[in-house]
């Protein structure tokens, strides 16, 4: 019995050896198989991303070829559907915060009286309503005007609009619009379509016609400022062109001229000596209109009439009928639209007329 145990512990210690032995071999073993399958996915990896950019890189062609079509032109996928989309604008600036009065027009109100009340500007009517650009006279009683809070333009903003454009279009620094601070404008100062925004210190643009010149009329014998004489010159001095003095509407800058009501019909006369250079219906919103040309500089316009009894080229006299008093074109009431012109400029008939 003490010989076997003697033999026991003889070989014990090879035995614990030869086991530590497998387990290191087993311990070798299992990692060499992980690192083989780490080094695997690796190669996975690397592979698919190199097809992935290939794929990319070569315009999205089929990198599904066979073998025997290497070194070939690979065609170009026809589907599209992969091209992204436009990355759309993320940004969303503050709109305008704007709010007006507005005023009812009575009957006896004027441009310059309603402005007078705001405290305004009388063109600044013009910035607020651009209808009444169009005539000033279209303002009668039961219209509904906007009134702005300052001196300025309410510019409705149109795709394409830009802070640049608007203040190139007034002549107004752009910083003045960015400083107004209702127009609610911040950085990056976007513009939005369909919003207004107002333009401080701004005058609203006035469409002014401009009749024929003189040597249109008279065959090239006469031209102004060429030093060829005309075939006729006015006396310097202008009449009433109506037997009224029924002032409808002054002279201002949205209204070039003065307004005289009289009857329908009743005769529109020649204010001075000079020849007719335009005689016709005026698109503009004079309606039948008649513009005499003095041969000194000055010229006279007759709108709104109901009939005219003159001709381009012909010479008339101070106090001739050329006409009658109408309704016609951008007119609200029978009367007389009537201007004084000088080389050009628009001048108040008042100062001519003695009214």
């Amino acid at each position: 019995m003490i010989e076997k145990e003697t033999q026991i512990q003889r070989y014990a210690g090879y035995l614990v050896l030869l086991l530590v032995a497998l387990l290191l071999l087993v311990g070798l073993r299992l990692g060499v198989l992980a690192e083989e399958g780490q080094e695997d996915r690796i190669e996975d990896s690397q592979t698919q991303f190199r097809e992935t950019d290939a794929f990319f890189r070569d315009g999205f062609r089929d990198t599904t070829q066979s073998e025997d079509r290497q070194g070939e032109p690979l065609p170009i996928l026809s589907d599209n559907t992969l091209s992204p989309a436009p990355i759309p604008a993320t940004y969303q600036g503050k709109k305008p915060l704007h709010e007006f009065d507005t005023y009812t027009v009575e009957r006896g109100d004027t441009p310059s009286g309603i402005a007078y009340q705001f405290g305004i500007k009388t063109e600044t009517l013009l910035g607020g309503n651009p209808t009444l650009s169009q005539e000033s006279s279209l303002m009668q009683p039961g219209m509904e005007l906007i009134i702005l809070p300052i001196d300025a333009v309410l510019h409705d903003v149109e795709v394409g609009d830009t802070l640049e454009s608007v203040s190139a279009e007034y002549g107004i620094p752009v910083e003045d619009i960015i400083a107004y601070e209702p127009n609610n404008l911040e950085f990056p100062y976007r513009l939005y379509p369909d919003t207004q925004i107002i333009v401080p210190g701004a005058i609203a643009e006035v469409f002014v016609w401009t009749p024929p010149k003189l040597s249109a009329v008279r065959g090239g014998t006469s031209q102004e400022g060429s030093g060829v004489a005309p075939a006729i010159v006015g006396t310097g001095t202008f009449l009433f062109p109506v037997s009224s003095s029924n002032f409808t509407q002054r002279f201002w800058y949205g209204h070039p001229g003065i307004d005289i009501a009289l009857s329908e019909g009743s005769g529109v006369f020649a204010s001075d000596t000079g020849t007719v250079t335009f005689a016709g219906w005026n698109i503009y919103g004079y309606g039948n209109l008649i513009v005499v040309n003095h041969g000194n500089g000055y010229e006279t316009f007759y709108g709104h009439l109901s009939a005219i009894n003159v001709f381009p080229g012909q010479i008339v006299y101070q106090g001739n009928v050329i006409g009658a008093v109408g309704n016609t074109g951008n007119s609200s009431g029978p009367h007389v639209h009537f201007e004084v012109r000088t080389n050009g400029n628009q001048d108040d008939p008042c100062w001519y007329l003695g009214c």
